[in-house]
């Protein structure tokens, strides 16, 4: 089979002695950043994405994509041991690992956690490995409408899916476009919205943007908080772990459940937190024993773990056979691929191959690596963490800096990483969702330019985008992603006027 061939070749490309290595390194940071609830995975991908800027493509991809899934992984330390969730997916998990905790059965929490999130990687990574050429295959037929029409129906499930109100996505995204519109018009050459500011010229970069929101937004929120950190402590022996992992095959349809749901929502731009919370929701609903959620459940901890997981992963899905993110962390990555010089989409998987099959030969590698990792470590992470907020905090902001001013050696995208830093922290104090600001910030160029290209292709007509069944069923879809609130809200009514 072509796959497993093309998978083969990635392993011999990314076990590399220098590969190994930039993936160790990844881990370790990401599970750092991961712990520390002043970051995140697309923070630290984001930060760290300048020092890559001289390394090979392949060796930078794997290290940045080993972050993330270090990430994925330490946001379950603070979750069980001291109810603070390192990541947003991770709130999920404290609402029956820290009972467990607190109940003496930290170890067992943390096994089932470190598990489930390799059981849900793993599944995402196949499903990426065998489907990704096939969706890369068919995408080679996509045009200038196609591709605005995929882009399209990204936006619009932001709006049809997402749980925050609608106003809110959709203002969240128009700021995305207005800052993706600053600059020089690709097509025409003429300035847009500079204001006779020669800074402006090169636009607002989404690594700055990035960093703000993500890294300086969470720091000021946490400082308001005053984050105290004092848990529990936990001590792995190989005992524990393998007397848990003797308990887990019996939940296998909580695992199998929970990664459908985890794929469907990261190939879909639903994201990893809405995934975690979906599964913890299905599982205590199908569970013969519900009151015991939120008590020190076994399986409240995998439900969210295994779904966060998956769909974490299979969100490089869409962003490398399509070029379309499906969460803020692919969003930085696929930004990280364009500076490096290659183009996410089918072609891609034509001309990159080694590129390609290195990564996702390195998912699988870095996932085992992860797993070793974490449940080795745990004491000394659980340690890190009694190191005051006061110390951590000034330490985050310089390295947010330092990436900042990485980008374009300027000080002026130091003093926007705090601007994004400000506008970040309004946002999570109003509750406004940060994703589709990023997701429109990334694709909004994108999108303008593949609609501008369809309207030359058809003298301005907005025919293209129903002129063949592919286009005209994207495009529907689109529409029907648009318009689910309101159709959710109508059959709501209707319900109520039948009872």
């Amino acid at each position: 089979m072509e796959e497993l061939n093309n998978l083969f070749h990635g392993f011999s490309v990314a076990m590399t002695l220098p590969n190994l290595a930039y993936m160790l390194i990844g881990i370790v940071l990401g599970v750092l950043i991961g712990v520390l609830p002043g970051l995140g995975g697309a923070n630290g991908i984001a930060i760290l994405l300048p020092l890559t800027f001289t390394m090979d493509p392949t060796s930078a991809i794997i290290m940045l994509s080993c972050i993330y899934w270090g990430a994925l992984f330490g946001g379950a330390i603070t979750s069980i041991l001291f109810n603070i969730p390192g990541e947003p997916w991770s709130v999920a998990t404290t609402f029956d690992g820290y009972p467990m905790a607190q109940q003496g059965r930290a170890a067992q929490a943390l096994t089932a956690a470190f598990t489930s999130s390799f059981v849900g990687a793993l599944f995402a990574v196949i499903l990426i490995t065998f489907l990704a050429p096939v969706l890369a295959r068919f995408a080679l037929n996509f045009g200038p409408a196609e591709y605005f029409a995929v882009q399209l129906l990204t936006f619009c499930s932001f709006v049809g899916m997402s749980k925050e109100p609608v106003a809110k996505v959709v203002a969240a995204m128009m700021l995305g476009f207005s800052l993706a519109a600053v600059g020089m018009d690709s097509v025409t050459g003429q300035l847009r919205m500079t204001y006779g500011f020669p800074v402006l010229l090169k636009g607002f970069d989404f690594l700055i943007a990035v960093i703000g929101l993500f890294g300086i937004g969470e720091i000021l929120l946490t400082m308001e908080k005053g984050l105290a950190f004092k848990g529990k402590t936990a001590k792995l022996s190989p005992n524990i772990v393998w007397q848990t992992w003797r308990t887990l095959p019996k939940y296998w349809l909580t695992f199998l459940r929970s990664t459908a749901i985890g794929c469907w929502m990261g190939i879909t731009p639903g994201g990893a937190t809405p995934a975690s919370f979906m599964s913890y929701g299905v599982a205590r609903r199908m569970s013969s024993d519900p009151e015991s959620f939120g008590k020190g459940q076994v399986e409240g901890v995998l439900a969210p773990e295994t779904a966060a997981h998956a769909a974490g992963t299979s969100a490089l899905l869409p962003m490398l056979t399509l070029g379309i993110p499906g969460s803020p962390t692919a969003a930085v990555l696929l930004g990280g691929l364009m500076i490096w010089g290659l183009q996410p989409g089918p072609m891609l998987f034509v001309e990159h191959k080694d590129f390609v099959w290195g990564l996702i030969a390195s998912m699988y590698l870095g996932n085992i690596v992860g797993l070793l990792v974490v449940l080795t470590t745990v004491p000394y992470w659980a340690a890190f963490l009694r190191i005051p907020f006061s110390v951590i905090a000034p330490v985050i902001v310089v390295i947010c800096a330092i990436g900042a001013y990485t980008v374009h050696s300027s000080m002026f995208d130091v003093v926007m990483m705090m601007v994004f830093g400000v506008v970040g922290y309004l946002f999570k104090k109003l509750k406004y969702p940060m994703a589709p600001l990023v997701l429109a910030l990334v694709l909004g160029d994108m999108a303008e330019t593949s609609f501008r290209q369809s309207m030359l292709l058809s003298q301005g007509s907005l025919s293209i985008f129903w002129s063949n069944s592919l286009v005209g069923s994207i495009f529907g879809l689109a529409m029907l992603m648009l318009a689910w609130p309101l159709l959710a809200k109508l059959s709501g009514l209707l319900r109520l006027k039948k009872d």
